[in-house]
């Protein structure tokens, strides 16, 4: 529904004191039935508005199914344009924006990006531009809208990455003289590395276009003739800057441009010479594919990155196995995820403390520990009995040895070992868990916090659970309804 669509409910059915108390409690066997009863709705039109099945709202209608998830909740009320805090929910997009006329979302340069197999440094350098201005210019309607696109997959985007194994083309100079230095080159390094350390800790969205705006920048200075030295400094700034760009936008649900500044990245980095911080954004753009469910996809791009980074550090070369391992485990493929994290582990071994970039620092144990059990986690969401308990103690090794300066992979963690034990059936300690997370999740900005700890709601729902649960399930609601 759009935004000035009007709701299919007359006020004064809304106003209804048994239907205020269904909707209060998320007792929505009773709600449709009432809605039905005095809303004049048919089973088939609330499943419409809801983007639910009929058969799913006549198994809630009879009480053989509850509405469990956060997510199914907010689409029962954005579909009947139920307000926000009548199921306990902060007030809706719809409830608080104005009527305005539909503007044209703009377009990620993802196609663009994709249809130019030359992979001259001159048409990175423009795709750069129009990236970054459209980003800019974006507003809240264009990036609600953005959150609906969906990223490319499969051929048409393995094919476009192809340029990544082959020697970079020569540049071709610039219209006008540049004067960057390279200690300027160094200062937008550093400028590039103080947003993705705070990326790393934070999260979420709130200093995008200060990365987008610094990206388009750097941008402008390589459509100027630079010495090669500088050239190639600037071509390793857009890289490293298109990768926060592209985390950011990742970790705020914007699929189609963080694939973009990933494709962006992984070019400039190929422009600059940089093969394994290309591997490293290959390793994020495999990270996408998984979280979309095409395991074959990202295993064919870590096996790209491995390929056309031969000579990665040990840390780098540990991630990537970690990538490998958590596609095999997304195809069942047990024996593999086993084998691939022991080369994760074995690489990992090797590693010094001065050897690697600081953009892959951050994968250590605790970083291991934490994936490995978030792997584990997947497992055992089929297999409770057999995976749990070694996730559960995985994750805690992770929780165990994590610092302050993690604080979106620490929620995570506490999120993982929180379902671990419910999985377990330890439902006290589980509860326990799932307040620390929600308090680490007020720390963050991050929407993939906020969509992992939405997967912890539906085991706090059920007729008879304990004041622990009920009082971590409102927590629950209450921060994802902030």
């Amino acid at each position: 529904m759009g935004t000035t669509t009007p709701g299919l409910l007359a006020p004064d059915v809304l106003d209804r004191a048994d239907l205020k108390r269904a909707l209060e409690e998320h007792d929505f066997a009773a709600a449709f039935a009432l809605i039905k009863k005095w809303g004049g709705l048919s089973q088939n039109r609330i499943a419409a508005a809801c983007q639910l099945t009929p058969g799913k709202v006549s198994t809630i209608i009879s009480g053989q199914q509850q509405v469990t998830s956060f997510d199914v909740i907010c689409r029962i009320a954005d579909g009947l344009r139920i307000p926000g805090r009548m199921v306990g929910l902060a007030d809706r997009p719809w409830e608080k924006e104005p009527d305005l006329p539909d503007q044209p979302t703009p377009i990620p340069a993802t196609t663009r990006l994709s249809d130019d197999g030359t992979w001259h440094a001159t048409s990175t350098v423009h795709l750069a531009t129009d990236l970054t201005r459209s980003d800019l210019v974006m507003d809240r309607r264009a990036i609600t809208r953005a959150l609906a696109g969906t990223a490319l997959s499969g051929a048409p985007l393995l094919d476009s990455l192809e340029g990544w194994l082959q020697p970079p083309a020569l540049a071709e100079p610039g219209h006008r003289t540049g004067r960057v230095s390279m200690r300027e080159v160094q200062e937008l390094e550093v400028t590039a590395a103080v947003f993705r350390a705070w990326d790393h800790r934070y999260g979420g969205g709130l200093r995008r276009k200060a990365v987008v705006g610094q990206l388009n920048e750097v941008a402008g200075h390589l459509e100027e003739h630079q010495t090669p030295d500088v050239r190639r400094g600037l071509f390793r700034v857009m890289a490293y800057l298109g990768g926060t760009a592209a985390t950011i936008a990742w970790d705020s649900g914007l699929q189609p441009q963080a694939q973009s500044y990933y494709l962006l990245a992984v070019r400039a980095a190929h422009a600059g010479g940089d093969n394994a911080f290309g591997a490293n954004v290959l390793a994020g753009m495999a990270r996408q594919m998984l979280y979309r469910d095409r395991p074959q996809d990202a295993l064919e791009l870590v096996h790209m990155a491995q390929k056309g980074a031969k000579n990665a550090g040990p840390r780098l070369r540990a991630m990537l196995h970690t990538r490998e391992a958590w596609a095999y485990a997304a195809m069942g493929r047990g024996v593999a995820f086993r084998r691939a994290t022991g080369e994760a582990s074995e690489a990992l071994a090797g590693a010094g403390q001065d050897e690697d970039p600081y953009w892959i620092a951050y994968f250590d144990e605790a970083e291991l520990a934490g994936v490995t059990g978030g792997r584990l986690l997947d497992l055992a969401r089929k297999e409770p009995q057999q995976h749990a308990e070694e996730a559960a103690q995985s994750i805690r090794q992770a929780v165990d040895r994590r610092g302050p300066e993690a604080s979106r992979s620490h929620a995570l963690d506490v999120i993982g070992l929180a379902e671990c034990h419910f999985l377990m059936g330890d439902v006290t300690e589980a509860a326990d868990l799932t307040r620390s997370a929600v308090e680490a999740a007020s720390r963050t900005q991050s929407e993939r916090v906020r969509t992992q700890l939405a997967q912890l709601y539906p085991y706090t729902v059920g007729r008879s659970v304990s004041h622990r649960v009920v009082e971590a399930r409102t927590m629950i609601r209450d921060m994802l309804s902030s």
